[in-house]
């Protein structure tokens, strides 16, 4: 936000204080200064070895050399046709100044003027911006001849003076510009280019800053004075309001004011807009911004004239509803928008008229039968004449005019003004919250300078339509708190003090201060969080550079562990100790992104999606794994994992939120390397010996791998899922052609996993510190022939559970197939490991083997092969 100082001092006494000064303390209170524009205030001198606090730019005027000056007649050049020779008075003698200024071109030989013009005057000697110079580049005044007439010194354009970029007109100051008065004491000024933080939105306007600065500094803050005459019909005779939403319109307020003169604003006005990087367009439009600047609340100014023809005999009346799907709107830029239901429309019985809290409908806009709009259609204006009432193709320049002033939903607007690419100075304000408190006393100010600057007449009353206030924010707050949490003793009466500053309604009570947030803030809540908003504002208004650096007070409370957060920080070291890398995914996607490996008929759906392809939020961990391995494809090797939640909807509820592992591995098994000629690439058992290992980590021991049917998306015959005690805490395998083909992988296959790490986790087992053995342990090979439909799994477990704790290790090592064992048949081949709290015999150990080849031949019809 840029900020000219004099218009600071409208609302507080800032002697005293340079311009440096207040930014420092500005900075200081959150509200830091990016840099500082002198358009006519001394700039800032440094002795050696001091430090410039600020960027700064600009120049200052010299207080003998540049003052208010008066035009009495433009005269003629005698040698060329486009410059004319300005008989001047500077306040002390007459001059002969030339110019070839556009904007008094006109009056060229018109005589003595009857009304003097008054102009920014430079004289010789003075150092100033070369007008016609790429850039800022300074020059000073030297007496030279121009087609044979002496010039010496000149009337001044904005970009001469540093105040705009301005150079095809002369600066036409106002009428009461005192001739002869130093131009610095009249027009002289510093900006400051303030950073408004989201925090800080409510300063995002003039008398924020100052408030602000008035809390710092404990000098009073000056309020607008807004008082005005009415006459005539009031507002509520012709015009109606109806918020179909109260969510995305809280406010609606509307005034009237007629017969206004569309015309240029006084330049003290358009000066201080046009430093606060607004453009100046007439007295009504300028009205609007000046107002909004002044007071934070954005303001639209409708053609009254246009409303009642489109209503005819009926009232007016103004509606606010979100837009049809396809419904389209011009706006004040000339673009016809196509709409959607999120954009929020002002509207009359008619259509559209505006996009709310963004920008106006071009149907409807305050319309000026200018100059150049006339010498377009070839309407002759003399010198000197108004054009105001001239006919043209849209009719006679706006003459009623009806001001809203609003409230918004302030996601809503950030939304549409994204949406649309329409940054606006209103959208700006909106989209970072405006109090609805503001709406009517902007609408108020907003009549009160159309008014002063247009010489209309204001209907008594306001429509005011109110439908959803907002609660203010109460806060108890006490000197304890403040002590510890800011470090610095203050009684009751300075915490009400500070906070008083700042408009706080404060009631101190036997322990504390009872505070109450005052209308235009929206970001003071309650409870604890309210407690730290309000000391954030006590510490800012007492100076966070005067606040000690202190220990800290509190003891320190128990350190508390995280079970569930630990268990998954180890989960994650397991899985990076196997060879897979950790990757972090959005949580935001879309069903259709989604729906490539599993579709899900209900979502949570985000009600400010920042994308299309970010609507919903996730259920299926795996998929957002998935596509960030797609995007890696072109790697020779992937293999990733992600811990993370999924989002199971919940009617009228927050959805649930359980915790998932996703893992995709694809690519070759080995990176080529001088000695790997040829490697594998990635393939189910693969993945099967990182879960064993991931598994055996995490030390569990009742794990069964069985075949799944119901394995999502994955390739028949090639998947599983995994059973730990008994429970399915998983499934993994090969990810199915068809699956595949809607994603951008290779020609190996996709390897995929996806685990309940609730039920995982529950399931974990405690364990403590088993002693190594300190008899050797024995070892045996048996191969058993039994039928094919025998799983393995199967006769591990029955020789786990016959060699009972003497059996302490099983590993299947061989699987043989041949017609010489028989049609039908399989050869399992187990490595087996005894081990006893004695050294073994190798009569122990055929003991040990005959029962388990007799329990094997019992149950599943196996025979030992010999």
């Amino acid at each position: 936000m840029k900020l000219p100082i004099s218009w600071l001092k409208d609302f507080i006494d800032i002697d005293g204080l340079t311009v440096e000064d207040i930014a420092r303390k500005l900075t200081l209170a959150g509200l830091e200064v990016d840099e500082i524009l002198y358009a006519g205030l001394p700039m800032p001198t440094y002795g050696a070895g001091e430090k410039h606090e600020f960027k700064t730019n600009g120049i200052g005027w010299d207080r003998e050399k540049l003052v208010v000056a008066e035009i009495r007649e433009v005269k003629a050049h005698p040698n060329a046709d486009k410059l004319t020779l300005l008989d001047l008075f500077d306040g002390q003698q007459e001059q002969v100044v030339l110019t070839g200024a556009p904007n008094i071109f006109h009056l060229k030989g018109a005589g003595k003027l009857p009304k003097p013009i008054k102009v920014a005057y430079a004289k010789e000697g003075a150092t100033i911006y070369d007008g016609h110079a790429d850039g800022l580049v300074l020059t000073t005044l030297k007496r030279a001849k121009i087609r044979g007439v002496d010039s010496y010194s000149m009337v001044c354009s904005e970009k001469e003076l540093g105040i705009t970029e301005e150079h095809e007109g002369i600066i036409l100051l106002d009428d009461d510009a005192p001739v002869g008065m130093p131009l610095v004491d009249y027009i002289g000024d510093a900006v400051l280019d303030i950073s408004i933080l989201p925090n800080m939105a409510r300063n995002a306007n003039v008398i924020g800053i100052a408030r602000e600065l008035a809390a710092l500094t404990g000098r009073e803050l000056k309020q607008p004075k807004i008082e005005f005459q009415t006459s005539g019909d009031p507002v509520e005779d012709s015009v109606a309001i109806e918020i179909t939403n109260s969510e995305l319109n809280p406010r609606f307020v509307a005034g009237l004011i007629r017969n206004v003169e569309i015309k240029p604003s006084p330049y003290q006005i358009q000066r201080r807009l046009k430093l606060a990087g607004v453009r100046s367009i007439n007295n009504i439009v300028d009205a609007t911004n000046y107002a909004m600047i002044e007071l934070g609340e954005p303001l639209h100014a409708f053609d009254y004239d246009i409303l009642k023809e489109r209503a005819g005999e009926k009232k007016i009346k103004i509606i606010t509803r979100a837009a049809q799907e396809g419904e389209e709107l011009i706006t004040l830029d000339g673009v016809k928008r196509k709409l959607t239901s999120m954009n929020v429309l002002v509207c009359d019985e008619k259509g559209s008229l505006s996009l709310a809290g963004v920008m106006g409908g071009s149907e409807s806009e305050v319309y000026d039968a200018s100059k150049e709009v006339l010498d377009a259609i070839g309407v002759e204006i003399k010198p000197g004449e108004m054009p105001q009432g001239k006919t043209t193709s849209r009719g006679k320049s706006t003459v009623n005019v009806l001001l809203e002033g609003a409230a918004w939903n302030f996601i809503n607007i950030r939304r549409t003004a994204k949406q649309h690419n329409l940054p606006s100075e209103a959208s700006f304000r909106f989209s970072r919250g405006v109090h609805p408190a503001l709406a009517e006393t902007g609408v108020r100010r907003g009549l009160q300078y159309m008014a002063a600057w247009a010489n209309g007449a204001i209907a008594p009353g306001l429509v005011d339509a109110y439908p959803l206030k907002p609660k203010d924010s109460v806060v108890e707050v006490t000197p304890k708190d403040v002590k510890r949490l800011l470090g610095i003793e203050l009684t009751n009466e300075e915490i009400a003090a500070l906070l008083a500053h700042l408009e706080f309604n404060c009631v101190i009570t036997g322990s504390g201060v009872k505070v109450t947030a005052p209308a235009h803030r929206m970001d003071i809540e309650e409870g604890v969080v309210g407690l730290a908003d309000v000391l954030e504002e006590v510490a800012r208004s007492y100076g966070f550079d005067r606040i000690p650096t202190t220990t800290m007070a509190d003891a320190l409370p128990p350190q508390v562990g995280n079970p569930v957060h630990e268990w998954e920080e180890r989960l994650r070291d397991l899985l990076v100790a196997i060879g897979l890398q950790e990757v972090v995914t959005y949580r935001m996607t879309s069903p259709e992104r989604e729906g490539r490996v599993v579709t899900h008929n209900e979502y949570v759906r985000i009600a400010n999606p920042i994308a299309p392809e970010r609507s919903v939020l996730r259920q299926s961990l795996l998929a957002s794994v998935l596509e960030v391995a797609e995007k890696n494809a072109k790697a020779e090797s992937i293999a990733m994992f992600e811990v993370g939640s999924i989002f199971e909807p919940v009617k009228n509820d927050l959805p649930n939120e359980p915790r998932r592992l996703g893992i995709v591995m694809t690519g070759a098994r080995i990176a080529p390397a001088w000695d790997v000629k040829d490697s594998p690439a990635f393939d189910f058992y693969d993945m099967k010996g990182r879960i064993e290992l991931l598994l055996a980590g995490l030390r569990f021991t009742d794990i069964v791998y069985a075949e799944s049917e119901s394995a999502y998306n994955m390739h028949p015959g090639k998947s599983a899922e995994v059973k730990v005690n008994g429970q399915v805490v998983g499934v993994f395998g090969e990810l199915h052609p068809l699956a595949k083909e809607k994603y951008e992988f290779g020609d190996a296959p996709v390897i995929v996993a996806e685990f309940d790490l609730e039920k995982l986790r529950t399931l974990s087992p405690s364990f403590g510190i088993k002693p190594v053995s300190e008899f050797p342990p024995m070892y045996e090979d048996i191969a058993v022939i039994l039928d094919e439909s025998v799983a393995a799994s199967a006769v591990e477990a029955l020789i786990r559970q016959t060699g009972g704790k003497t059996v302490t290790d099983v590993r299947l090592f061989d699987v043989y197939r041949d017609e010489k064992i028989g049609a039908g048949k399989k050869s399992l081949a187990y490595s087996l490991t005894y081990q006893a709290e004695k050294t073994l015999t190798d009569a122990d150990a055929a003991a040990i083997r005959n029962k388990i080849v007799k329990r094997l031949e019992h149950t599943v019809g196996a025979k030992l092969r010999s």
